[in-house]
């Protein structure tokens, strides 16, 4: 039985390619933290930024219509503007309150775009204004006229979400 369980390991190896999960963050909050498929991508991610570095994405070696990754994320304030030490204990407590008050948790179901034929470099996963997502497969750099998704970095903040 555990020479069956080897080789299915093994199997499941070769038709799989990890690599790393990257993050861009073209909003004006801080991404606290996200994960991909429950695995996570590591760092913090500050507004108009690129981070994250978690292992490991493992694309199946076959790319699937229909075929979607879990995105959890938590957002939060970007900036440390208005902290005030901690000597008095009780403005740093009013102040740990109110930014914790502007964090959310989010999740949602995001299509892989098909990557049929490409080189498979990890999953980079775009956090747009709004709560909305975009992910690509991609091994190109963002920015290089090669990268499939074009979306500047400073976007601005619409004044109100689609709901």
């Amino acid at each position: 039985m555990a020479a069956l369980c080897g080789l299915v390991g093994a199997v499941l190896v070769q038709s799989a390619q990890a690599s790393t999960l990257e993050a861009i963050n073209h909003t004006h909050w801080a991404i606290n933290r996200f994960s991909v498929d429950g695995r996570s991508g590591i760092d913090i991610v500050g507004p108009y930024q690129g981070g994250g570095g978690g292992c490991c994405y493992v694309a199946p070696s076959r790319w699937q219509p229909g075929m979607t990754v879990r995105v959890d994320w938590e957002t939060g304030e970007g900036s440390s503007a208005g902290f005030p030490g901690f000597a008095d204990r009780e403005k740093y407590y009013a102040w740990v309150d109110k930014i914790d008050a502007k964090k959310r948790r989010l999740t949602k179901l995001v299509p892989v775009p098909d990557y049929t034929g490409q080189k498979v470099c990890g999953l980079t996963v775009h956090f747009l204004p709004c709560d909305e997502l975009q992910v690509t497969t991609s091994c190109y750099a963002y920015g290089s006229p090669e990268y499939p998704i074009k979306t500047p970095l400073h976007l601005p903040e619409p004044q109100s979400c689609p709901k």
